[in-house]
């Protein structure tokens, strides 16, 4: 029989429990985690040669990630209950055996102590947290946080009640709403560790301590005279009032009112730290069993992590073509992009021929590594070693030796065909060459290079060290090496791929943009400016569509548009948002980088929408101002109906890459799963009927495409299509 903890009893009678989940690079709870931990607290309780415990991991790669965010599936999938029982009262259960279970350990009248040799996140610090005394490895690479905030959960495994009665309410505020890890000297000091030692002494000093400790089996919180950090847990406490005061105020700027974790979070230690544990960890899964039961938890999961990881380990590559290692680039263009993708391509310990119009233009390329490595404090050795990789060069024979060329010059066809036929003339067709337009059609590009089955596009985003997506754009011509190569190199990089196919601005330019449109449309109206980019961040995107054009420029809005309608010739359609572009550029308003944009941008202060704006563009305010949930309904369906655009016209495979993509190439709401993920809750038929009556108020381009009407008439689902289409 395979176990999950391995147990051993050494001659002082101190059992050690060694986690070791098989088949796992890294612990996770699993059930049977579970059922091996419950025999063996019972034997803690009844067997009198058992003195104590330590509670331990068999894995190299720490003590324990948590719960098995895969595994959770079946939880949120709201499986029929047990007859008399309701379907929260089952969930209820299903929740709470996990936090009994742990309130067993930590009552079972022995001492345990935990011995932790590596990262305890989730779950796997809420086991520590329920032993009596925690010794932790002296590494300050090992973390301790409990994250699941940021897949849309909070702590229920005790979590939300022991880490307050540890280290105060208020600090431990601050990492259950963020997410935060700390460092083994942090938990010493806030109390949550007892010590920290070396690596190889963390189970013996462990043991001493049962030793030393024969009646340690019981909790601080679980004695009479317990007093809680930063003062008790009542109303008359001013600090008490004050934190919660404050938490709902910066949960409110934070989150918005769109996540239910931090509410529920807040909820669970308000209430549970003003009663015993017994009656707290029974608040804490009333808290989470609500949670779990909300499609929104579920969604994140999906995305956040599951589609996530299931990408970054391939999911996307195309079968049968051998592993493409990426040895040297050539990166074409120095600018803002190139720079960026020099930087992680040489820090992922991979050679960068960086080459521009001239020698001091890639210089000042390589420069950007220098200071940023220099900002981030990088250790000089390990930043030197860096820079050493980027080989700035004006000279197109330096290329020679390159096994994959990504592009990133300026947006204009003629230019890139230039640029692509002079690097051929070095590299040979037989080099995979990678574009990083953000709008211009692979198909048309690859006729610049002779083999067009090696040319794809690998489209970054900025700031490319920051941000975690790659963008891969499939060509009508494209091959399977193409692809796997670029996909290979994505993963040296440590970066997020998605794969789509060709169209104008693919998927993420094309339905980010509408956003953007939809904004300057509203703001053509003659709306309230501040009422538009208010409503932008509240819905859950990271700003406001004025603020994000003014930062991606004004005048490469207007470019690209000028590109596009050479490009469809009578078959353009002018939006709402074009006379508003097109008055910034005559204007000579380029956004942030020449300080006028949407915004004003003072040096040295703080930047402040134009008085002015709505005046020029629009002729005034209008007499007749939008709600807050109108402008909220056009900002959002606007995108949700590009998207469907792109899966019905074959740019999108899977719903997983559009969530992805949505998420974290342009920041859709990640409390919503990413928008294939949203119209799935929301129901396709409710979509479809939105979108009718806003086409009909608005305009054509919210019209539903047939393709999402006939989903609506079958009772269609993104995910579900996906799902048949998997088996």
């Amino acid at each position: 029989m395979t176990t999950a903890i391995h147990t051993e009893l050494d001659a002082d009678g101190i059992l050690t429990l060694t986690i070791d989940v098989p088949g796992q690079s890294m612990n996770v709870i699993t059930g049977q985690v579970q059922a091996d931990l419950a025999a063996a607290i019972e034997r803690l309780k009844t067997d009198a040669a058992v003195k104590g415990a330590v509670l331990t991991s068999g894995k190299a790669s720490g003590f324990m990630a948590g719960a098995d965010l895969k595994g959770m599936g079946g939880l949120m999938g709201g499986a029929k209950p047990p007859e008399g029982k309701s379907k929260m009262a089952a969930l209820f259960d299903a929740v709470f055996g996990l936090n009994k279970l742990l309130r067993d350990l930590e009552t079972c009248g022995k001492p345990v102590a935990a011995a932790v040799n590596g990262l305890a996140l989730g779950g796997g610090l809420e086991f520590i947290l329920a032993c009596h005394h925690r010794v932790i490895a002296d590494n300050p690479k090992i973390t301790l946080g409990l994250p699941e905030i940021m897949v849309g959960l909070f702590p229920g495994a005790g979590g939300t009640q022991r880490l307050p009665r540890l280290m105060g309410i208020q600090p431990a505020l601050m990492y259950l709403l963020q997410g935060k890890n700390m460092s083994p000297q942090e938990a010493l000091g806030f109390g949550v560790a007892q010590a920290v030692v070396p690596a190889d002494q963390i189970i013996e000093t462990a043991k001493a301590w049962v030793k030393a400790n024969p009646n340690g089996g019981v909790q601080p919180w679980d004695t009479k005279n317990f007093k809680m950090p930063g003062g008790p847990a009542t109303a008359l406490n001013p600090v008490f009032a004050q934190t919660f005061v404050g938490g709902n105020a910066m949960t409110h700027v934070n989150a918005g009112d769109n996540m239910n974790a931090p509410r529920a979070i807040l909820s669970a230690v308000y209430e549970g730290c003003q009663v015993p544990m017994d009656t707290a960890i029974r608040i804490e899964s009333k808290y989470f069993a609500r949670v779990v039961a909300d499609p929104q938890a579920g969604n994140m999961i999906r995305s956040l992590f599951v589609s996530k990881q299931a990408a970054e380990k391939g999911a996307r590559r195309p079968a049968g073509v051998p592993p493409m290692p990426t040895k040297k680039i050539a990166m074409l263009g120095a600018g803002l992009m190139g720079a960026g993708v020099a930087m992680v391509t040489a820090q992922a310990g991979i050679e960068v021929v960086l080459l521009d119009r001239d020698l001091a233009a890639a210089q000042k390329g390589k420069q950007y590594t220098a200071d940023r490595l220099a900002k981030k404090r990088t250790d000089p050795a390990k930043a030197q070693a860096i820079l050493d990789r980027i080989h700035p060069t004006a000279d197109y024979a330096d290329l020679a030796g390159c096994d994959l060329i990504i592009e990133a010059v300026f947006e204009t066809r003629e230019i890139k065909a230039d640029v692509t036929r002079a690097t051929e003339a070095v590299v040979g067709p037989d080099v995979i060459f990678g574009s990083n337009t953000s709008t211009l059609p692979i198909t048309g590009l690859a006729k610049a290079w002779s083999k067009p089955e090696n040319f794809i596009g690998i489209h970054f985003f900025s700031p490319v060290e920051k941000m975690p997506l790659v963008e891969i754009i499939v060509g009508k011509e494209t091959g399977p090496e193409a692809i796997a190569k670029a996909l290979d190199y994505v993963a040296a990089i440590r970066k997020t791929p998605i794969v789509v196919n060709d169209s104008r601005g693919f998927y993420t330019s094309r339905c980010f943009g509408t956003y953007v449109q939809e904004g300057l449309a509203l703001l053509g109206e003659g709306t309230t400016p501040a009422l538009i980019e208010n409503i932008g961040k509240q819905m859950g995107m990271p700003v406001g569509p004025l603020a994000v054009n003014d930062e991606v420029g004004l005048d490469l809005s207007y470019k690209v548009g000028q590109q596009t309608r050479a490009d469809l010739g009578d078959a353009y359609k002018p939006g709402p948002a074009d006379g508003v572009i097109t008055k910034m550029h005559e204007l000579g308003r380029q956004g942030r980088k020449n300080a006028k944009g949407f915004y004003v941008y003072p040096e040295g202060g703080k930047k402040y929408l134009w008085p002015e704006l709505v005046e020029t563009v629009a002729g005034g305010l209008a007499a007749d101002q939008p709600t807050a949930a109108d402008v909220k309904e056009r900002l959002l369906y606007r995108q949700l109906v590009e998207c469907a655009r792109c899966m019905g016209e074959g740019v999108l495979e899977t719903p997983q890459d559009g969530d992805l993509g949505a998420i974290f190439g342009w920041g859709f709401a990640p409390f919503t799963g990413g928008p294939f993920a949203h119209m799935d809750t929301v129901g396709i038929a409710q979509v479809v009927a939105t979108l009718d009556r806003l086409a009909q108020a608005h305009g054509e381009r919210f019209a539903p495409p047939q393709y999402l009407r006939d989903m609506a008439a079958r009772g269609e689902s993104f995910y579900g299509l996906a799902a048949k289409k998997a088996a």
